[in-house]
């Protein structure tokens, strides 16, 4: 039985960076969350359809743990991961980890937490884990999941060993900074540039500003790819702005990061680009409400127009994201 004392276990709104949050400032490096989210190069788009989900899926930010390996890159980091098919094993890593005084990052399907309010499967969800005792895991979630919470042993025993989309085999990690880490102002430019870079070029058309322009003309076909718009809508638009997305589909966060790095570096591109997001943030947030009121009302002209914000919105973030990517070739 160890519970580590000297943790600060603020919940955030995204879980991936709630739980690094508190690695890092277990570490003593406190960043706000839209730094963590920003530093990471952590928003994309995704349009993901297939014949086995119920209903398309719309994401906001990069792939489960991708952000975690962009930020210790970028901050100099030791990113120790642990991964098994063994969950005996998996528990031994973990308690190992905390028995030496450091709280470990876990990558597990929230379906299976006690305290879980949306029983919803989600194998990419991310926690803190700063203690357990005979019965219970001591845990950090998001702000919403109620932040320093518990779960049995066997709850996290099975959402840990979860398979399905985005699940990972018991993945466990630790972050380690090094004596001297580097200032966050130096990082800021490699790290919005290779966001803009992969969000302007994707490989495939369901990504990035293109995924966005997709999805703006598939969106007035949804009535159609449901048998229950009336779950299936409102869930859709809930899922961009309540769930752990920070609102706007994590463009309230990437709009926050970027006024963080206004304040620090002084670039008209950088300029450019945080007004250009707070007017996609503003538009997100207007597409949602128009999907779920699609849903609420059965109106495919609610459709229509969430697909033309969403035409919208692919132009207005390639455009910020033009200006964004310049800002590796400014003069210091």
């Amino acid at each position: 039985m160890t519970t580590l004392t000297d943790i600060d276990a603020r919940g955030a709104r995204h879980c991936e960076t709630t739980a690094l949050g508190v690695l890092l400032r277990h570490q003593g490096l406190d960043l706000s969350e839209p730094m963590l989210f920003g530093l990471g190069s952590g928003l994309s788009f995704l349009y993901w359809d297939g014949r086995n989900m119920d209903f398309p899926f719309l994401g906001g930010r990069v792939k489960p743990f991708d952000l975690t390996r962009n930020l210790a890159t970028r901050l100099g980091l030791e990113l120790r991961v642990r991964e098994t098919t063994s969950a005996r094993k998996a528990w031994d890593d973990v308690a190992a980890a905390i028995d030496a005084g450091h709280p470990v990052g876990l990558q597990l399907d929230s379906y299976h937490l006690d305290y879980f309010g949306s029983k919803v499967h989600f194998g990419g969800h991310v926690v803190a884990m700063y203690g357990y005792d005979d019965h219970d895991a001591h845990l950090v979630d998001t702000e919403q999941q109620g932040g320093a919470v518990s779960t049995s042993l066997t709850s996290l025993a099975r959402a840990r060993a979860a398979r399905g989309p985005m699940t990972a085999r018991h993945r466990s990690f630790t972050l380690t900074a090094p004596r001297n880490p580097p200032a966050p102002p130096a990082r800021i430019v490699p790290a919005i540039t290779a966001c803009a870079d992969a969000f302007l070029n994707p490989p495939i058309a369901n990504l990035g500003h293109r995924g966005i322009e997709k999805a703006g003309k598939l969106v007035p076909t949804w009535l159609q790819r449901t048998d229950d718009p009336q779950r299936d809508l409102p869930q859709a638009a809930l899922l961009m702005e309540k769930a752990g997305t920070g609102g706007a589909l994590f463009r309230n966060l990437y709009r926050d990061f970027l006024a963080e790095c206004a304040d620090l570096l002084d670039s008209g591109h950088l300029r450019t680009g945080h007004t250009l997001y707070t007017e996609a943030a503003v538009l997100w947030t207007e597409a949602a409400a128009l999907i779920r009121k699609a849903g609420d009302v059965g109106d495919a002209q609610c459709l229509v127009q969430a697909g033309s914000v969403l035409g919208d919105l692919s132009r207005v973030e390639r455009e910020a994201m033009e200006a964004l990517v310049r800002l590796g070739h400014e003069t210091p």
